[in-house]
């Protein structure tokens, strides 16, 4: 009984030798890193735009956009990412440059991988929008009125001096919410793309082809996913430290990422 264990235990993390199966992990590595980073920088651009919009955006003649990005920021935040996720899967249009062949996916993979990065690019976004508005609050009325005795208009205040600030004093919380993304790139997987958690599921799916036993077994599932949250782990602790150090260097009290 325990040599039948140990050989089902052996025959899993033989999985984890084979050349072919380790490029198609880092390929996916590879794209939950990409995706996540594209999810960003576009969250960190529209929602700076959002926050600004919900800050000051007050008088009567724009108010109108304003109840518009308090619209977007409260519904996006507060409603599942995976929802959003399967309603771009079904109405989200693809722009004819992803509809082919790229990256060595194959054209509905493509189509699909851009759907829900659309997806998970309009959720992060809105938390972001909420992260770069705290930093708006924390700017002093005498920084406007300094830019203004400058000679300096709204936009270029804003842009030059007051945005700056504020993304430079929530840059430990912004951190925390790119470790959030990452983690939240795996919900991709119920969509079958190929980040990282869809690539371990299916390698999941074939392991009697790679185990040598002909059958799946516990112990695979184990190895495997056990794999992915090893990875998870490394990437995000990586990041967690960058927050904490980041944080201790400004003098703060850490919580956690």
């Amino acid at each position: 009984m325990e040599t039948s264990i140990m050989t089902e235990w052996m025959a899993s993390f033989h999985i984890l030798t084979i050349d072919a199966i380790i490029v198609y992990i880092l390929k996916g590595i590879l794209f939950t890193l990409i995706i996540s980073a594209i999810a960003v920088v576009i969250g960190v651009i529209f929602g700076s735009v959002l926050a600004l919009v919900r800050n000051y955006c007050n008088s009567r003649q724009y108010l109108i956009f304003k109840y518009l990005a308090v619209a977007y920021i409260e519904i996006f935040r507060n409603t599942p990412l995976l929802l959003w996720i399967f309603i771009c899967i079904v109405f989200c249009p693809v722009p004819a440059i992803f509809a082919h062949k790229m990256f060595g996916l194959t054209a509905v993979e493509t189509k699909l991988l851009f759907k829900a990065s659309v997806a998970l690019i309009l959720f992060t976004s809105s938390v972001i929008a909420e992260i770069i508005r705290g930093g708006l609050n924390s700017i002093p009325q005498g920084q406007f009125e300094a830019g203004y005795s400058q000679g300096f208009n709204i936009f270029q205040v804003m842009c030059l001096i007051i945005l700056p600030q504020a993304i430079r004093n929530v840059v430990p919380t912004l951190l925390s919410q790119i470790i959030t993304t990452i983690k939240d790139s795996s919900y991709l997987a119920n969509v079958a793309t190929v980040e990282l958690m869809s690539r371990v599921r299916q390698v999941l799916s074939s392991a009697n082809m790679y185990n040598g036993l002909g059958s799946i077994n516990v112990s695979d599932v184990f190895v495997l996913y056990g794999c992915a949250a090893a990875i998870y782990f490394i990437i995000n602790f990586s990041l967690s430290v960058l927050v904490r150090h980041m944080n201790a260097k400004k003098g703060r009290v850490y919580v956690g990422a």
